[in-house]
Formats: C-alpha cells, sequence, structure tokens
C-alpha cells in the first residue's frame, strides 16, 4: 500500500476549521483502504492547551487526545475511520492565536512512511521550518491553502508592510516545499504551483438535518419556527465589523428585523457594546455546536464576512435546508451555484436579500446539490485536482523514491528545481538563526522542541537527535 501523511496546524477539542477539516479528508482517504494514511497534528504542553482548548480540557498524554478526537469523529461520519494519529510538538503563539510548530516536523513521519504528504496550511507549516525539506523527502507533496493570512494581516498595525513581507514568505515556502498547491477559493493569495478547488465537504450531520428538515415540510409540517441568525467567532475580523455596520446604516430599512448572535471570542465585550451603543436588534448568545438543535428552527443564515477564505458555516447552513445571506466574493464562489445562496453587491442590495429570504421558503435540496457539498464529493475533487489519483495509480512508492534519485543524480539540473533548491536552502539558513527568527516574530526557542515535549511525546532530547558532530 502507498502511505498519504497529512500534516495539519491545529487539532481537537480546538474547534477550527484546520483541526476538523483534515481529520475528515483523513478519514474519507482511508475508507476506501487503499493506501494507508497518518494525520500528523501538534501536541500542545499542558500551560498551551489550558490557553487554547476549551471548558478547562485537557490532556496528560497523546492516548488520551487520539481517543477523545477518534469518539468525536466516529459520532459524526457513522463508520470506524482506520488512520493513525499521530503528533508533532507544538507552541501556542498568543501574538498569532495560532500554534507554531517546534522543530522538525518532518521527522515525525518515518522514512520508510514518507511517500505522499498533505501539508495543511503549508505557508503556516513552513514560515520557520528548519529541517528536511519537504520535496526531498516526500514522493508528491500537495499543499491545501485554508486562510487568508494576508487579510486578517492588513487589519493590524502597520498591516500594509508586514502584509507585503507575508505574501513574499508565502510565495517562497509553497514554491520551495510542495509539488501542487490547491487554494480552497480565490479569496487567498495566488501562489505559485496553484489552482483554486473546494476540496472540503460538510459534516455528514448536517446533511442528515436538511433531510429531515425536507420530510418534514413534504408532511406539512412547519420547519423553520425563527427568523435570521449568525454564528462565528467573535473577533472583529471573522465579519462583525461589517454586520454592524450593515444593520447601523440601515435600520430604517430593516424596521423589525431581528438578528440573533452566537459566538465566543477575543473581541465579544467591545463588539456587544458597540451594537448596544448603537441601539441594534441584536441578540447577543453564547456559541455553541451549529448542529444543536436551538438553531434548527432558522430559515436565514447572515454570514457578512470578507475575511473567510471558504465559510464551513455557510456550507453547513445550506445543508441544513436554510437560505444563506453572503456578500459577493471570492470566498462565496462556490456557493453561488445553491438556490438557497443570495449573494449582495452594495449595502442596499443586502437590504433586498434580507428581505426576500425573510419573506419566502428555501427549496430542498436536490440528491445532485447534496452530493456537492459531501465529503465523499470532496475528496473526489482532491483526488482529481492534487493529481493523487495518478501517483497513487502510478508505481510503488520505493520504486518512484529510486527514480527520483537517480533521476536527480543523472539528468541534467532543471533551471526551475535548481531556483526552488536555493531558496529551501536560503530559507533552511535563515531559520537557523535564532537571531533572525525572533525580528521575524517567532516564538522564543521554538527551532528545537523542549525537555516538556521530550517527556510528553517520549522524544529523545534535540541535541542527542540531532548532535553537532556526526559519525
Amino acid at each position: 500500500k502507498r502511505h498519504v501523511a497529512i500534516v495539519t496546524t491545529a487539532s481537537l477539542p480546538w474547534m477550527t476549521g484546520t483541526a476538523v477539516n483534515p481529520l475528515f479528508r483523513a478519514a474519507y482517504l482511508a475508507k476506501s483502504e487503499k493506501q494507508n494514511v497518518t494525520l500528523l497534528v501538534p501536541w500542545l504542553c499542558k500551560s498551551d492547551q489550558e490557553l487554547v482548548y476549551p471548558n478547562q480540557l485537557t490532556f496528560s498524554s497523546p492516548e488520551d487526545q487520539v481517543l477523545y478526537i477518534r469518539n468525536w469523529l466516529e459520532e459524526r461520519i457513522g463508520f470506524k475511520a482506520n488512520f493513525k494519529i499521530s503528533f508533532y510538538p507544538g507552541k501556542f503563539s498568543k501574538e498569532r492565536r495560532s500554534i507554531m510548530p517546534a522543530g522538525d516536523t518532518s521527522q515525525f513521519i518515518p522514512s520508510r512512511d514518507a511517500d505522499i504528504a498533505i501539508l495543511e496550511e503549508p505557508e503556516h507549516l513552513n514560515w520557520y521550518h528548519h529541517g528536511k525539506r519537504w520535496t526531498d523527502k516526500f514522493n508528491h507533496v500537495v499543499g491545501i491553502v485554508h486562510t487568508n493570512y494576508l487579510e486578517y494581516i492588513k487589519r493590524e498595525k502597520n498591516g500594509a508592510l508586514q502584509a507585503f513581507f507575508v505574501k513574499h514568505v508565502n510565495n517562497l515556502v509553497t514554491r520551495a516545499y510542495c509539488d501542487k498547491v490547491l487554494r480552497l477559493s480565490a479569496a487567498t493569495q495566488d501562489l505559485p504551483k496553484s489552482l483554486v478547488c473546494n476540496v472540503h465537504g460538510v459534516n455528514p450531520k448536517f446533511l442528515k438535518i436538511g433531510e429531515k428538515a425536507a420530510a418534514d415540510r413534504q408532511s406539512g409540517q412547519q420547519v423553520f419556527s425563527k427568523g435570521a441568525y449568525f454564528l462565528g467567532k467573535m473577533v472583529w475580523a471573522k465579519g462583525y465589523r461589517e454586520l454592524i455596520d450593515l444593520l447601523a446604516n440601515h435600520k430604517t430599512d430593516l424596521d423589525g428585523f431581528n438578528l440573533d448572535v452566537y459566538g465566543n471570542g477575543e473581541d465579544a465585550h467591545e463588539v456587544q457594546s458597540t451594537a448596544k451603543r448603537l441601539n441594534l436588534n441584536v441578540n447577543f448568545m453564547k456559541g455553541r455546536d451549529h448542529a444543536d438543535d436551538s438553531l434548527h428552527g432558522y430559515k436565514v443564515f447572515i454570514n457578512p464576512s470578507i475575511s473567510d477564505v471558504l465559510c464551513t458555516a455557510t456550507a453547513e447552513a445550506l445543508a441544513m435546508g436554510k437560505f444563506v445571506v453572503c456578500a459577493d466574493h471570492p470566498s462565496n464562489e462556490f456557493f453561488q451555484a445553491f438556490p438557497n445562496c443570495l449573494t449582495y453587491r452594495t449595502p442596499d442590495d443586502f437590504v433586498a436579500k434580507v428581505q426576500e429570504a425573510m419573506s419566502s421558503e428555501p427549496q430542498p435540496l436536490t440528491p445532485e446539490e447534496q452530493y456537492k457539498l459531501s465529503w465523499e464529493a470532496a475528496t473526489q475533487r482532491f483526488m482529481e485536482y492534487s493529481d493523487l489519483d495518478k501517483v497513487l495509480a502510478s508505481e510503488t512508492s520505493l520504486d518512484r523514491r529510486r527514480q527520483k534519485v537517480i533521476g536527480k543524480s543523472v539528468s541534467l539540473p532543471n533551471l526551475e528545481e535548481m531556483v526552488d533548491g536555493g531558496l529551501a536552502f536560503t530559507h533552511n539558513c535563515f531559520t537557523g538563526n535564532e537571531f533572525l527568527r525572533l525580528c521575524t516574530g517567532a516564538i522564543p526557542r521554538s527551532r528545537d522542541y523542549d525537555k516538556e515535549h521530550c517527556k510528553d511525546l517520549h522524544l529523545l532530547p534535540p541535541q542527542v537527535e540531532n548532535p553537532i558532530y556526526g559519525w
């Protein structure tokens, strides 16, 4: 069997896209049983777990976290997914609100299994990567771009300057470390070797909720007893700024319109106090799972965010048979083919679309539309657009690795390969210098994992693993 390693930047119980979607990808790739699959996720020490994971949930060992992840997954997909879950050392950056790898992430996939690598957020994984080049270790490396980093960075202090540097670093690392890059939508940075394709599906339980709603409607029951809602992490960049501006500027036009908002986050107090000061008809509630029974009765999902790459909540709302009102933006292009997706271009258009949704009934999804939203369809698209179907149909991994080594040693160097190799070498030298790492915002002493990681993951100390003087 061939081997696929999926490497991502977050893990459950942190309910973020890069924790959930790679988990579903691993399950559905392993479902065919044509290849062995490993999901490689970050392990956080206890102090970082307390900062990241919700409801004071922590794990004393990787085995405990694996059990939690598997139970969560199997409750949702309805089949036993046969894939391996491994960990690499990670550290949480409060400034970036992200988990950053500590040490060489590639070393946590054994050489015997180093065949095909899927890097979820290749830019993020490689900003400070100091170790073996992914394309040297693996036969085929695919990057999947989840996040519109430039959009978030532009909102920060000195954002334009920071975005300029990050843009070029992203270009460098994806070119140096990937064979192919898939962007979930055109809202992301246009990277080398990249093309646009939505390779994400929705949790199967949302499609089941949609099927039940359609069946209830057919039998004459009232399905949607509530109006409109918005659900998302309560930070300004996640669409709250746009939402409050739209509601404040059209208070008269939307007279009598009430919106329920569900979310927790760092900007919760500021968002709520702003809405109160502007006297908006908005009810704020604690964040909850989008599949929660209390949300089934809503007819309209409002999502004005333009910072998303591909909003999971939008896909889930469509799967449940609801109307979605969202901006005419590249991040929503995939959803525009669905009749229940109402897009607006101007603030006045937003008002018109909200009024249209509130005064009419959404259409039930057709079987084709349901399939398009599913993880089965997403996996099929991924196999095709990443060239994985061709790679898996080719010779065995060992033969490919031999051919790769022999080909490099016999053939004349290709100019593009030389440039990519030069970029990888330059980046490796840069990330090996602690002073330069700190100047560019790396977590102090994150070039190698620390003693706590050694203890939790039963690792040899970095100085033993990588001695200065080899035999």
